[in-house]
Protein backbone atom coordinates (compact mmCIF):
# COMPACT_ATOMS: atom_id res chain seq x y z
CA UNK A 1 0.00 0.00 0.00
CA UNK A 2 1.45 3.39 -0.97
CA UNK A 3 1.80 6.22 1.52
CA UNK A 4 0.54 9.57 0.30
CA UNK A 5 1.89 12.93 1.43
CA UNK A 6 -0.59 15.47 2.72
CA UNK A 7 0.59 18.19 0.35
CA UNK A 8 1.06 16.41 -2.93
CA UNK A 9 0.09 13.38 -4.94
CA UNK A 10 3.49 11.72 -4.61
CA UNK A 11 3.51 8.13 -3.46
CA UNK A 12 6.36 6.00 -2.24
CA UNK A 13 5.79 3.69 -5.23
CA UNK A 14 6.55 6.63 -7.52
CA UNK A 15 9.71 7.25 -5.49
CA UNK A 16 10.80 3.67 -6.16
CA UNK A 17 10.63 4.22 -9.90
CA UNK A 18 12.56 7.49 -9.62
CA UNK A 19 15.18 5.91 -7.38
CA UNK A 20 15.76 3.04 -9.80
CA UNK A 21 16.10 5.49 -12.68
CA UNK A 22 18.54 7.68 -10.70
CA UNK A 23 20.64 4.65 -9.74
CA UNK A 24 21.02 3.81 -13.42
CA UNK A 25 21.42 7.39 -14.65
CA UNK A 26 22.52 10.17 -12.26
CA UNK A 27 20.81 12.77 -14.47
CA UNK A 28 17.47 11.28 -13.41
CA UNK A 29 18.25 12.37 -9.83
CA UNK A 30 16.86 15.80 -10.76
CA UNK A 31 13.30 14.46 -10.49
CA UNK A 32 13.92 13.28 -6.93
CA UNK A 33 15.54 16.61 -6.13
CA UNK A 34 12.59 18.60 -7.50
CA UNK A 35 10.09 16.43 -5.64
CA UNK A 36 11.70 17.00 -2.23
CA UNK A 37 13.79 20.18 -2.36
CA UNK A 38 11.03 22.49 -1.14
CA UNK A 39 10.21 20.33 1.89
CA UNK A 40 13.87 19.90 2.81
CA UNK A 41 14.54 23.62 2.43
CA UNK A 42 11.51 24.54 4.59
CA UNK A 43 12.70 22.07 7.22
CA UNK A 44 16.16 23.66 7.34
CA UNK A 45 14.83 27.20 7.22
CA UNK A 46 12.66 26.43 10.24
CA UNK A 47 15.71 25.05 12.04
CA UNK A 48 18.09 27.93 11.21
CA UNK A 49 15.87 30.95 10.35
CA UNK A 50 18.60 31.86 7.89
CA UNK A 51 18.16 31.58 4.11
CA UNK A 52 21.85 31.03 3.32
CA UNK A 53 22.26 28.34 5.98
CA UNK A 54 19.04 26.62 4.87
CA UNK A 55 20.19 26.62 1.25
CA UNK A 56 23.63 25.30 2.19
CA UNK A 57 22.20 22.52 4.36
CA UNK A 58 19.72 21.61 1.63
CA UNK A 59 22.56 21.32 -0.89
CA UNK A 60 24.64 19.23 1.55
CA UNK A 61 21.68 16.92 2.13
CA UNK A 62 21.01 16.30 -1.55
CA UNK A 63 24.70 15.76 -2.20
CA UNK A 64 24.75 13.12 0.55
CA UNK A 65 21.58 11.54 -0.89
CA UNK A 66 23.12 11.42 -4.36
CA UNK A 67 26.32 9.91 -2.99
CA UNK A 68 24.44 7.32 -0.92
CA UNK A 69 21.73 6.47 -3.43
CA UNK A 70 23.47 3.35 -4.76
CA UNK A 71 23.49 1.90 -1.22
CA UNK A 72 19.85 2.77 -0.55
CA UNK A 73 17.54 -0.25 -0.55
CA UNK A 74 14.04 0.85 -1.47
CA UNK A 75 11.70 -0.12 1.33
CA UNK A 76 8.91 2.28 0.44
CA UNK A 77 10.08 5.01 2.81
CA UNK A 78 12.48 7.11 0.79
CA UNK A 79 11.32 10.32 2.49
CA UNK A 80 12.20 8.86 5.90
CA UNK A 81 15.70 8.03 4.65
CA UNK A 82 16.05 11.50 3.10
CA UNK A 83 14.96 13.29 6.28
CA UNK A 84 17.21 11.08 8.41
CA UNK A 85 20.10 12.47 6.37
CA UNK A 86 18.69 16.01 6.72
CA UNK A 87 18.44 15.60 10.50
CA UNK A 88 22.08 14.48 10.69
CA UNK A 89 23.14 17.47 8.60
CA UNK A 90 21.22 19.78 10.96
CA UNK A 91 22.82 18.14 14.02
CA UNK A 92 26.28 18.56 12.51
CA UNK A 93 25.50 22.19 11.68
CA UNK A 94 24.38 23.04 15.21
CA UNK A 95 27.23 21.11 16.76
CA UNK A 96 29.58 23.38 14.82
CA UNK A 97 27.63 26.55 15.62
CA UNK A 98 27.10 25.47 19.25
CA UNK A 99 24.02 27.66 19.67
CA UNK A 100 20.26 27.39 19.20
CA UNK A 101 18.60 30.07 17.06
CA UNK A 102 15.71 32.18 18.30
CA UNK A 103 12.56 32.56 16.22
CA UNK A 104 11.95 36.11 15.04
CA UNK A 105 8.99 37.44 13.09
CA UNK A 106 8.86 40.44 10.82
CA UNK A 107 7.10 43.26 12.67
CA UNK A 108 6.48 45.43 9.59
CA UNK A 109 2.80 46.25 9.25
CA UNK A 110 1.55 47.25 5.80
CA UNK A 111 -0.14 50.66 5.51
CA UNK A 112 -3.39 49.17 4.19
CA UNK A 113 -3.77 46.65 7.01
CA UNK A 114 -6.27 46.48 9.85
CA UNK A 115 -3.84 47.77 12.46
CA UNK A 116 -5.50 46.30 15.57
CA UNK A 117 -5.97 42.85 14.05
CA UNK A 118 -2.41 42.91 12.75
CA UNK A 119 -1.07 43.73 16.21
CA UNK A 120 -3.13 40.96 17.79
CA UNK A 121 -1.95 38.50 15.13
CA UNK A 122 1.66 39.60 15.56
CA UNK A 123 1.47 39.20 19.34
CA UNK A 124 -0.13 35.77 18.96
CA UNK A 125 2.61 34.63 16.55
CA UNK A 126 5.26 35.92 18.95
CA UNK A 127 3.68 33.97 21.84
CA UNK A 128 3.49 30.83 19.70
CA UNK A 129 7.15 31.30 18.72
CA UNK A 130 8.14 31.57 22.39
CA UNK A 131 6.12 28.46 23.25
CA UNK A 132 7.78 26.62 20.36
CA UNK A 133 11.26 27.74 21.46
CA UNK A 134 10.58 26.53 25.01
CA UNK A 135 9.75 23.00 23.81
CA UNK A 136 12.30 20.22 24.15
CA UNK A 137 14.20 19.63 20.90
CA UNK A 138 12.53 16.23 20.35
CA UNK A 139 9.09 17.90 20.40
CA UNK A 140 10.24 20.67 18.07
CA UNK A 141 11.51 18.03 15.66
CA UNK A 142 8.13 16.30 15.47
CA UNK A 143 6.41 19.64 14.78
CA UNK A 144 8.98 20.51 12.09
CA UNK A 145 8.67 17.17 10.35
CA UNK A 146 4.86 17.31 10.37
CA UNK A 147 4.06 20.96 9.70
CA UNK A 148 7.19 22.29 8.02
CA UNK A 149 8.49 19.30 6.06
CA UNK A 150 4.87 18.11 5.63
CA UNK A 151 5.64 14.45 6.26
CA UNK A 152 2.92 11.92 7.06
CA UNK A 153 2.83 10.28 10.49
CA UNK A 154 4.20 7.07 8.93
CA UNK A 155 7.11 8.97 7.37
CA UNK A 156 7.87 10.71 10.67
CA UNK A 157 7.74 7.40 12.49
CA UNK A 158 10.22 5.88 10.07
CA UNK A 159 12.47 8.95 10.26
CA UNK A 160 12.54 8.95 14.07
CA UNK A 161 12.44 5.14 14.41
CA UNK A 162 9.19 5.32 16.37
CA UNK A 163 5.70 3.88 15.99
CA UNK A 164 3.28 5.89 13.82
CA UNK A 165 0.62 5.82 16.57
CA UNK A 166 3.13 7.10 19.13
CA UNK A 167 3.99 10.00 16.82
CA UNK A 168 0.30 10.91 16.45
CA UNK A 169 -0.28 10.83 20.22
CA UNK A 170 2.89 12.78 20.93
CA UNK A 171 2.02 15.50 18.41
CA UNK A 172 -1.53 15.73 19.74
CA UNK A 173 -0.20 16.18 23.30
CA UNK A 174 2.38 18.78 22.24
CA UNK A 175 -0.23 20.84 20.38
CA UNK A 176 -2.68 20.60 23.28
CA UNK A 177 -0.01 21.69 25.79
CA UNK A 178 0.84 24.66 23.57
CA UNK A 179 -2.85 25.59 23.20
CA UNK A 180 -3.36 25.39 26.97
CA UNK A 181 -0.34 27.58 27.68
CA UNK A 182 -1.48 30.08 25.04
CA UNK A 183 -4.95 30.21 26.60
CA UNK A 184 -3.43 30.65 30.08
CA UNK A 185 -1.36 33.58 28.85
CA UNK A 186 -4.43 35.19 27.27
CA UNK A 187 -6.53 35.06 30.46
Amino acid sequence: MAQTSRSSNRTDEDDGDLIQAAKQNPEAFGKIYHRYVHSVYKYFYNRTWNQNEAEDLTAQTFLAVLEGLQKYHDNGYFSAWLFSIARRKAADHFRIKAKQPFVEFNDDIPADSDFLNDIIQSERLTKIAHLFNDLPEKDKEIIRLRYVADLSFAEIGRTLHRNEGTIKKTLYRIVNRMKSKLEEENE
